[in-house]
């Protein structure tokens, strides 16, 4: 069996703070999809205990994370709740925006997460279109 072309050859370290970068796009996606409160305030954690001594790398990433967190959750909760209290509740409607609306947005969220935690796990840095702040040292 002929060789694997990265076989024998050393592995490279991670960029300096890709671990915590790894973190952050990784607590982002479960907000999303499994535990939306929970890991919300283990991100908010994170942030704070290392923000303010990490690398540029996982600087970044903890920035994206957390303010696409806030948007996520304002957009997800705020515009789905005016819609339906400016459509009526009770119309058939209103529940089919809601579900478009919702469907379309929180899909969106989660394919920038995807995008996000893919360039963590290279050690690039990430930007989130529109919603997102500029990264420091960027």
């Amino acid at each position: 069996m002929p060789p694997l072309a990265n076989e024998g050859a050393a592995e490279e370290p991670p960029a300096a703070g890709q671990n915590i970068a790894v973190l952050a796009e990784t607590l982002y996606l479960v907000n999303l999809l499994l535990l939306p409160l929970a890991a919300f305030l283990l991100l908010l954690w994170v942030y704070r205990r290392h923000y303010s001594h990490a690398p540029p790398l996982a600087r970044c990433h903890l920035l994206q994370t957390l303010w696409g967190s806030v948007w996520a959750g304002a957009m997800l909760l705020l515009v789905t709740l005016s819609i339906i209290l400016l459509g009526g509740h009770a119309t058939v409607g209103t529940w089919v925006v809601v579900i478009l609306y919702f469907t379309t947005v929180h899909a969106t969220l989660v394919l920038f997460g995807s995008l996000g935690l893919a360039r963590a796990m290279a050690g690039q840095h990430f930007h989130f279109p529109l919603i997102g702040r500029q990264c420091p040292g960027m």
